[in-house]
């Protein structure tokens, strides 16, 4: 049996190694997590929700996010820059994920059916200014399970760190866009999938400061349905992981491979359960989808191969390896979202692209936001991938793409 090295596919700071280095980080001082926000007065949430709690109260340096910049800003008459767009991350990417997908030099260019960020694509960086953010709770944004290098404790804060909210997450992106940018107005916000979720949120939250927002396979509330019960399994199936009962979350001391990665694992299963439409799964054979399938004995064997197996691939080896707690938390935070009826406050231009097939986030769910969402447009195709279809969308739609980032539609 082959012996796995410590050091996990992933790195602390990013997704994908290959874009670490142009990987830049800000900390926001006194910025409040997990608290309430009044859309009715922004300036309550200028430091993060009222109530929340500091990580500098915790004993830990400020909250931080990592972002990577690509295209030159452009100013305007007024001096602020005119041609910014931000791209969110997905559930489990940031901001180097992103790249990866749609980059000039992403490894899966290939499944998005080509290359759609960079110069002359459909997101052009000789055009835009394209900022991809992290999320709080993912990689170079502070997260339950950062070890929090060179900060003023060095220890992963796992269940005491605050429970955010996807609201946390957006206010934290401006603060990285207005502070650290000098970016005062956004043309686009997009993103697929959690990035969608994002885009909307962004809408809701800084009308004034958004021009356009473009989500992709997102929903403005995940309190309910689907997805809220896939991603709750999810929970359920990593703190079922007898690490994570015996130690009640607190497996930080526990070498990697010896913290609930099976719990995850089984978090997966139950989630790619799914991901396909129905007809994939129903002509897959047992032996096709047994590896994407768990079994507390073959699954442990499975991680001790380092992912080896035949058609299992490294990157659901990877994803097994990801904190349990940042998991969860993430989950909760999609959970506890619910702007379905704020959508009215979104002054945007709109273009929603969402996945008919899709079977976490229905379609249904699109067509509800199209039309609580004034002079929107919707944009809908099939994949047999199902959600994960989200990363083609620029490949189908992308003269209707780059026409609304230039205003025309």
């Amino acid at each position: 049996m082959a012996i796995i090295r410590e050091k996990p596919l992933i790195l602390e700071t990013s997704a994908v190694e290959t874009f670490d280095a142009i990987k830049r980080f800000h900390p926001v001082p006194g910025f409040r997590i997990g608290g309430a926000y009044d859309l009715d007065d922004p300036a309550s949430f200028e430091n993060g929700g009222i109530g929340g709690t500091t990580l500098e109260a915790l004993g830990l340096a400020p909250v931080q996010i990592g972002y990577i910049e690509l295209g030159t800003p452009h100013r305007g008459p007024d001096g602020e820059i005119d041609n910014a767009v931000l791209i969110c991350p997905f559930y489990s990417g940031d901001a180097t994920s992103m790249l990866e997908f749609w980059g000039e030099d992403g490894a899966r260019s290939a499944f998005s059916e080509g290359i759609h960020l960079g110069p002359g694509r459909v997101i052009d960086t000789s055009r835009w200014y394209v900022i991809l953010a992290d999320a709080l709770g993912l990689w170079g944004a502070s997260r339950p399970g950062a070890s929090h290098p060179g900060q003023a404790s060095s220890r992963s804060l796992g269940l005491e760190f605050p429970q955010y909210s996807l609201q946390d997450a957006v206010q934290l992106m401006y603060r990285l866009l207005r502070d650290r940018l000098g970016v005062n107005c956004l043309q686009v916000v997009t993103g697929v999938s959690l990035g969608g979720t994002l885009s909307y949120v962004w809408g809701v939250q800084h009308p004034d400061f958004v021009r356009a927002i473009l989500p992709i396979g997102g929903t403005p509330f995940q309190n309910r349905g689907m997805a809220r019960w896939q991603f709750d399994l999810m929970t359920a199936a990593i703190q079922s992981d007898p690490v994570y009962r015996t130690t009640g979350g607190a497996y930080y001391h526990l070498p990697l491979l010896e913290r609930p990665v099976l719990g995850n694992l089984f978090g997966w299963s139950l989630l790619r359960q799914s991901a396909y439409v129905d007809e994939v799964r129903v002509r897959q054979s047992f032996d096709e989808y047994q590896l994407e399938g768990f079994d507390w004995e073959q699954s442990r064997e499975v991680i001790r191969s380092g992912g080896t197996e035949p058609g299992f691939g490294q990157g659901l080896f990877a994803v097994a390896l990801l904190d349990s707690n940042d998991l969860i938390y993430r989950n909760r935070a999609q959970a506890m979202l619910d702007v379905e009826d704020q959508l009215h406050r979104i002054k945007a231009r709109t273009l929603i692209i969402h996945v008919d097939t899709d079977q976490w986030l229905h379609p249904h769910i699109a067509r509800r936001a199209h039309e609580r969402i004034p002079h929107s447009r919707l944009l809908t195709f099939s994949h047999d991938m199902g959600h994960y279809g989200v990363f083609m969308a620029p490949a189908r739609f992308g003269a209707e793409i780059r026409s609304f980032l230039e205003g025309n539609a």
